[in-house]
């Protein structure tokens, strides 16, 4: 309900917007407490707007109250006529919303009240928080501060039929923590307002971690179920009922080169479903075989395990850049860190293809007398997957040969040294598309990654601005490649950075030279 009497939202009741509805639109992560709400919290400071929501078939004309931040993002989500535009009917603070009634999706209470909460990051979510003070310790320390400190909420306006009628609302039981969870958590942590913050973190990961993997829904259509089944449905219900829309941003703040925020958009894009089962099974019991692979550090080993049981749909694909065209869409590019995946089975018949000095591909420096042309998927087929010899085949048989033996004998990778930024993505993808490539032959699969950290000089990150930057070459031509070794060895090779001390590297530099002089 927007009243007559705060004049920046009077747009709003214009005759051109006065029939549409209006949404103040909390981004949530749990839907399943939906059921529990007591109130809605905004910034008094921060910047809010109303933007509409017009989608190109038109069948949604509405108003989302949130910051302009969460605006854009929703604007690349297919939520307007026209991409990454997003009209703003009006602006204001989060104060003039403060104390507005509203109507809670799933809520026992009829209507509920927009209350002030001064904890908001405008920079995450939308800049609207919806308050579930049984199984959200924030939300509940926040709502008993404005019951017992009547010269706070008279500050911005709140009155006592817009906080003491709304008690804590039991949607969950979690053994051992009972049907409030929050409530349990800060008496047991004697958590008594927001300047206990390590307490407060605590009793939020505790809470949302015991709620999401024993709690059991005591409300909804889903009372009995287990939380981990009944999000989902919840979630769905809630989309398809017009209650909820999908919203998409980074999980931290991403800033491009150019200086701009980041969000998510909604394109056309070719994804790999490395989430699929049988796959990501495949790949799980292959790693965490030692008689399979050998990831050298235990450490190292969870990092696999965690991104192989995390890494589910994955863009593969961009519009610019250099790299690999998508052979069946060619307007597509391969992204880097999903390209080159396998390319270790492709230096093992480099010698016969290309050569040396020869990377454009010179037929007449190809020791095999290979024309790129006639590399077709047969011929890789052949080479690399055992397959019949091609009926078209220009390629010398015995070359063929050759190479297919080259790569039996070779493969599979035992070792191959990368960097423990990698784990995440590239190396973990790279024992993925093997899976894919050679499914069945796992004895192709790659035997061991060694990886390890950064090369920090004198402790720092080099950098060419801090006068540390430091190439092979140039360490080489200062200490030696005898000291440069010493250095090395003693800077550390583990998932740690590495340290190139330079006042360890003169000294051994020194050692060498006088050791060869005696």
């Amino acid at each position: 309900e927007i009243p007559n009497d705060r004049p920046n939202l009077a747009p709003l009741l214009s005759s051109e917007y006065c029939d549409m509805d209006v949404f103040l639109v909390p981004a949530t992560l749990r839907p399943e407490t939906m059921y529990g709400q007591t109130n809605c919290f905004v910034l008094p400071s921060g910047d809010y707007g109303a933007f509409l929501i017009d989608t190109e078939n038109g069948d949604t004309n509405e108003l989302f109250v949130m910051s302009e931040r969460a605006a854009k993002g929703l604007s690349c989500q297919g939520y307007t006529k026209e991409f990454g535009k997003i009209k703003c009917v009006c602006t204001f603070k989060g104060s003039d919303l403060l104390g507005l009634p509203l109507k809670a999706p799933n809520a026992i209470y009829e209507k509920v009240y927009t209350l002030p909460l001064l904890t908001i990051s405008m920079g995450k979510g939308t800049g609207v928080v919806t308050s579930v003070p049984s199984d959200a310790p924030d939300d509940y320390v926040a709502l008993q501060a404005l019951k017992e400190k009547p010269d706070f909420a008279e500050k911005y306006g709140i009155t006592k039929e817009m906080v003491e009628p709304f008690e804590v609302v039991p949607i969950i039981e979690i053994p051992g923590y009972g049907d409030k969870s929050a409530v349990y958590m800060c008496e047991k942590l004697k958590i008594k307002s927001f300047n206990d913050k390590d307490k407060l973190t605590q009793a939020k990961d505790e809470t949302y971690l015991k709620g999401f993997t024993t709690g059991i829904m005591l409300v909804g259509p889903y009372k009995g179920k287990k939380v981990s089944d009944a999000k989902p449905l919840i979630k769905q219900q809630m989309i398809d009922s017009g209650h909820a829309c999908l919203y998409f941003e980074p999980e931290s703040k991403v800033t491009s080169r150019t200086g701009d925020e980041c969000v998510v958009a909604a394109t056309d894009q070719w994804y790999l479903a490395y989430g699929e089962e049988t796959w990501q099974k495949a790949v799980r019991d292959h790693v965490l075989s030692p008689s399979s692979f050998n990831a050298y550090d235990p450490n190292s080993l969870t990092k696999y395990d965690y991104t192989i049981g995390w890494l589910k749909e994955w863009a593969c694909t961009r519009q610019f850049g250099l790299g690999t065209h998508l052979p069946w869409d060619p307007q597509w590019v391969i992204e880097s860190l999903s390209d080159s995946t396998i390319y270790f089975a492709y230096y093992t018949i480099a010698h016969i293809l290309q050569g040396k000095d020869n990377l454009v591909g010179d037929k007449t420096k190809s020791p095999g007398r290979i024309d790129p042309s006639d590399l077709t998927d047969d011929v890789f087929d052949y080479i690399f997957l055992n397959g019949p010899m091609p009926a078209d085949c220009k390629i010398d048989p015995v070359i063929m040969s050759q190479m297919r033996a080259e790569f039996r004998y070779w493969y599979p990778m035992n070792l191959r040294c990368s960097a423990k930024d990698l784990i995440p993505n590239h190396l973990t993808m790279a024992l993925y598309n093997h899976a894919a490539i050679w499914n069945d032959e796992p004895e192709l699969w790659p035997r061991g990654y060694y990886t390890n950290g950064h090369v920090l000089v004198d402790a720092e990150k080099m950098s060419k601005s801090k006068g540390n930057f430091l190439t092979m070459s140039e360490t080489v031509d200062l200490f030696s490649a005898d000291a440069t070794r010493f250095a090395c060895a003693d800077a550390g090779d583990s998932l740690d950075d590495a340290n190139f001390s330079r006042e360890k590297a003169y000294p051994k530099a020194y050692q060498v030279t006088h050791a060869k002089t005696k």
